[in-house]
């Protein structure tokens, strides 16, 4: 079977290991006969993979006791409407801040509007995103009920290398495109959210892990699917949850342990990042996207000096088995996005593609 390098910036590559354990137990779940995506929610084999989940997202994230880890319908983009619905009423101004660095803090930020009142403290749109704008506290209104980041910035390929102080405002971090690539306090956090389509899981949900007392400021309009509330109580199972994504995601997690945990890993996504930055800013044929003291360590962006060349390095790329390097079409160029599940040996045979493109065109 032929397996390529899987570029994509989601949904994005899995480790193989997970894949095979998924394949070698699909149609008999711990010899029950039946499928796990075939199995009840509220069966006893089901709450041993749910709570197996929880254990190792405490033991690798290192979520502090008075905090919930929920698994929430409509991957990150739900908790866009779910996070003001459920907290910007803890100010009666339902006040609630952005800083803005890229296309999906602005997204949230739109969607906020609908339940209360945005106030965008931050932006780098004035350079398409290529960098994380100053944190001013000054500029952080005192009534705001939260402010909210993106962490990680999957089309522009930047990250907030230190997180904010935002006293007792809690802080919203959209952490989809980074979550468990590198050691985070959450304690400095009201709520981590993240898609599963990227380090975590297949595609289609969301975990989102929030302190205990943000639980209870839901607006009365909330509907009951979208309150937090409604998942810390029944345990996300007040409905029938997407059981396959949180089975795979026990998975993952449980491979991510065997490798050496969060630690070990951002030692190895700091290599392989560093691997593809040194290609890039060792030649004048590549210029990289993302100003170099914010670049992402999950997303690599980059343009060709002459931009004509780039449908042959694409389509050259994907003959070699390096996929989807297409950038967004708002960047433009080509993004490697290298999460958990890239080996090295992936980011080794683009740099090495890389130096002979450029040989081939110069």
């Amino acid at each position: 079977m032929k397996r390529v390098f899987n570029f994509g910036a989601g949904p994005a590559m899995l480790p193989l290991a997970v894949m095979e354990k998924a394949q070698a137990e699909f149609l008999n779940y711990q010899n029950m006969g039946a499928s796990i995506i075939e199995i009840s929610h509220r069966s006893k084999e089901f709450d041993e993979v749910i709570n197996s989940c929880d254990a190792l997202i405490t033991e690798l994230a290192g979520v502090p006791s008075n905090y919930k880890i929920l698994y929430v319908h409509g991957g990150a983009q739900m908790q866009f409407s779910a996070i003001p619905l459920n907290i910007i009423n803890r100010n009666p101004s339902k006040k609630a801040s952005f800083s803005l660095t890229g296309t999906w803090a602005e997204k949230a930020s739109k969607e906020a509007g609908r339940y209360g009142n945005p106030i965008n403290i931050s932006s780098s749109a004035d350079k398409n995103f290529n960098y994380i704008p100053a944190y001013d506290a000054d500029a952080l209104d005192p009534e705001s009920s939260y402010l909210h980041i993106v962490s990680n910035n999957t089309l522009f390929g930047t990250r907030w290398h230190d997180f904010p102080d935002t006293g007792d405002i809690p802080l919203v971090a959209d952490m989809t495109s980074e979550f468990m690539s590198r050691k985070i306090d959450i304690s400095k956090f009201g709520i981590v959210f993240a898609g599963l389509q990227k380090n975590l899981g297949p595609a289609g949900l969301a975990v989102v892990i929030i302190r205990e007392d943000l639980l209870d400021h839901a607006l009365p309009e909330t509907p009951n699917l979208l309150n937090y509330q409604t998942y810390a109580k029944e345990h996300s199972l007040a409905n029938t949850n997407n059981t396959f994504a949180i089975y795979m995601m026990s998975l993952v997690m449980q491979w991510l342990k065997d490798q050496g945990g969060v630690e070990k890993m951002e030692g190895i996504n700091n290599a392989k990042a560093k691997i593809l930055y040194d290609a890039i800013d060792s030649s004048e044929f590549y210029l990289g996207a993302a100003h170099p003291d914010h670049r992402s360590i999950m997303n690599v962006t980059f343009n060709l000096a002459n931009n004509d060349l780039l449908p042959a390095f694409l389509s050259q790329a994907e003959s070699q088995g390096l996929y989807a390097l297409k950038g967004h079409r708002v960047v433009g160029g080509a993004r490697a996005s290298i999460y958990n599940a890239m080996p090295v040996a992936g980011c080794q045979a683009l740099a090495d593609f890389m130096k002979n493109f450029e040989k081939n065109n110069a």
